[in-house]
């Protein structure tokens, strides 16, 4: 997702402190009352702290420790089965995925019985808050439990086409389900909202082996599932709720059975008002990424995960019951949000039940985009002469250009993307770009033509995360081309950049064949590129940026955003100079080997990137092929502080050079690999200098030292 919420640049702790001043004060025994006309349906307290001048307030399930006794919280349990009508069983039937065999495995688990854990004999959810405010706890004797459930019948949800599909593993047999989350809980609740559950009840939605996105963008991935307060504004009613997927033993790296449902309980316990009043904390640094922001609140924005969940930091303890191995996520508390150690959680520690989950206090997160860093680091310079092999970068125009000007660009970076002409207001088809703060007009296409007289290539990027672009109509392609036409001649830019991201690109119910597409927006935008080519000669660049699931989810189902960006890159692949899909902020996906990749390895980014090098099936159906493109109008999009170098730069020597690296479980078709591989693009290029250039100081002279491309 270009342009959205990225990693931001590397601030110390005691700088952060000193830059605002703060001091930090806790306020754990304040008892504060809920916010007024809360949805109430179950007991709640709320507490307080200070950072800064500023006053933290949040909400936890139950009756407040120093009240002491025990609260028991009424619960359901209700299993989903998803059907999907675009999969068959071996029966021939829709493919349902059932969570009904998996309750008794969690009526028997820790969530609802009795464990021995370190702050006492209890559930697991009551030994987490337990742990938080272990000094009243234990003085008072203090408990908050899960009451033993009612269990519902199964509640079906159909997914479409263009709301989930299904992965398989020709490696493991098991099967991952990768679903609109949004989609599955209106359903849900929906069916929910006539049956007769007491207002004061937890409701507990079971899915088996899902995955899920949220606001109906895959790209908003991933979540094993979500809590909090949903509303009924026609009923007028609200009710509490806990909704995760069971996972089978090695549907995915790192998670099993109980604990994606574990983690959502702990997170609705400390936090039962979600999306109504949602607890806020300061913004917190991800203790399992490189300066990336982890989000302001229990988990990270949309995914719900927990500091724990990145990266080799331990997620999860195993436990056995009557024979019955659990795995409960190790969840932050939440004195760890509060940035600082704090006495009376159990032992001091910061997360539970693994204490040393998390070694110290959550570190402050400024800013996703810090404009003043200086890097301690020089940019090398590029001592080879072109061989073919590309540098890709985005040089974004919302930063101040005064502390980072176009023309100081590292001289790693073959391709400068300046980003973006969005959509002018009020307009879907009208773009517009002026220079940033610090530029004038002129100035600014000095530094362009200073950077192609370089040799260097520079386009405008449309569009861009979070713009709508749509040319629905014939009045709508001439205005988009006459603006794009402006833009471009104003500048001197070589090019264009398409990066038309969810909603822009959605593909029409009964749009079904690639090679013919019949949406208005797709043809239009085709028509488009073609006519911007014609009027601008054969030198014309055209750069396409698609989405994951606009591109290899294609594969494995075809419609609305699946697979949307194909009949694009079909239409106009003999004027297109490269093609660099956004392998991040995506969801799992399979290959051409039968068998699904987690994001953020290389044998992701090598599976990939060959479905377009070698084609594939659309939708899996044979007699819609997607034929490769040429290696040289390929390149593999990263994101700087996301994308781990070592994953980068071994799928970077197996892909061009064919040179596997160890451990790796996906094997190229070419088994010699694709040494005319365009190259590498990298969101984005201030990131990249903010630190310290250690992306493109690595990649860059790995791809200028190799052998001449084959064109």
């Amino acid at each position: 997702m270009m342009g959205g919420n990225r990693p931001d640049g590397q601030l110390s702790f005691r700088a952060f402190a000193l830059l605002l001043g703060f001091s930090l004060v806790f306020c754990f025994g304040c008892a504060k009352r809920p916010p007024a006309g809360s949805p109430v349906s179950v007991p709640i307290f709320t507490r307080s702290f200070n950072v800064g001048s500023r006053q933290y307030t949040y909400t936890v399930a139950g009756r407040s420790p120093e009240r002491g006794g025990t609260t028991t919280i009424a619960t359901v349990l209700v299993p989903v089965t998803l059907v999907f009508e675009e999969y068959k069983d071996k029966a021939g039937n829709p493919l349902a995925i059932s969570a009904s065999s998996d309750v008794k495995n969690v009526l028997a688990s820790p969530i609802f019985q009795k464990f021995p854990f370190a702050t006492g004999d209890t559930q697991y959810g009551d030994a987490v808050q337990r742990a938080e405010f272990y000094k009243q706890a234990v003085a008072n004797d203090w408990h908050t439990l899960l009451a033993p459930p009612r269990v519902l019948p199964a509640l079906r949800i159909e997914i479409s086409a263009a709301d989930g599909y299904v992965l398989t593993s020709k490696r493991t047999g098991r099967s991952l389900a990768v679903v609109d989350r949004d989609l599955v809980m209106k359903q849900f609740f929906t069916q929910i909202s006539k049956m007769p559950i007491a207002h004061n009840t937890l409701v507990i939605a079971l899915t088996k082996d899902a995955d899920f996105y949220a606001i109906g963008d895959a790209t908003v991935c991933c979540s094993w599932g979500l809590h909090g307060i949903h509303q009924d504004p026609e009923a007028k009613s609200s009710r509490s709720f806990v909704f995760a997927s069971y996972l089978d033993p090695g549907v995915v790296p790192r998670f099993s059975d109980i604990q994606p449902l574990t983690q959502q309980i702990a997170e609705w316990m400390n936090d039962p008002l979600q999306g109504y009043h949602s607890n806020n904390f300061p913004r917190w640094r991800d203790p399992s990424q490189d300066g990336a922001c982890g989000g302001d609140g229990e988990g990270s924005a949309y995914r719900y995960a927990e500091p724990t969940d990145g990266g080799s930091l331990p997620n999860a303890t195993a436990v056995t019951m009557n024979g019955i191995t659990y795995h409960l996520e190790n969840v932050a508390l939440l004195a760890w949000f509060a940035e600082n150690q704090h006495p009376d959680t159990f032992q001091g520690a910061h997360s539970f039940p693994d204490t040393h989950a998390l070694a110290g206090p959550a570190q402050p997160c400024a800013s996703y985009f810090p404009r003043n860093v200086t890097p301690t680091a020089s940019p090398l310079p590029n001592l080879h002469a072109p061989n073919g092999h590309e540098l890709i970068g985005y040089w974004t125009e919302g930063f101040a250009a005064k502390s980072f000007p176009l023309r100081d660009v590292s001289p790693q970076w073959d391709v400068v993307i300046v980003a973006f002409a969005p959509p002018a207001k009020g307009s879907t088809s009208v773009l517009h770009f002026s220079p940033p703060r610090g530029y004038t007009p002129g100035q600014f296409k000095t530094d362009i033509a200073a950077l192609q007289r370089k040799g260097r290539k520079v386009l405008i990027s449309l569009g861009g995360g979070g713009q709508v672009v749509t040319l629905s109509t014939p009045a709508e392609l001439r205005a988009f081309v006459s603006s794009v036409s402006s833009i471009v001649q104003t500048y001197g830019f070589n090019g264009v950049d398409l990066d038309f991201e969810t909603p822009s690109l959605i593909l029409d119910p009964g749009d079904t064949n690639f090679r013919k597409p019949t949406t208005p927006a797709i043809v239009n935008l085709i028509a488009a590129m073609h006519q911007l080519h014609r009027r601008f000669g054969p030198k014309f660049m055209l750069a396409e940026v698609p989405e994951g699931p606009q591109v290899p989810a294609g594969l494995e189902t075809y419609g609305g955003q699946f697979g949307s960006f194909l009949p694009v890159i079909y239409g106009t692949r003999h004027i297109l100079s490269f093609v660099d899909v956004q392998d991040y902020d995506t969801p799992p996906l399979e290959g051409l080997d039968g068998n699904y990749y987690m994001p953020r390895t290389a044998d992701y980014y090598v599976a990939m990137t060959e479905l377009l090098l070698h084609g594939f099936p659309v939708g899996r159906n044979p007699k819609l092929f997607f034929p490769p493109l040429p290696p040289q109008k390929v390149a593999v999009g990263f994101l700087v502080g996301r994308s781990p170098l070592g994953a980068i730069e071994k799928s970077m020597r197996y892909l061009i050079q064919g040179k596997p690296y160890a451990g790796k479980k996906y094997d190229l078709m070419r088994r010699s690999g694709y040494p005319g591989l365009d190259g590498v693009m990298f969101w984005n290029i201030q990131a990249d200098r903010w630190n310290n250039f250690q992306l493109s100081n690595a990649v860059g002279p790995l791809l200028h030292a190799l052998p001449r491309a084959r064109r």
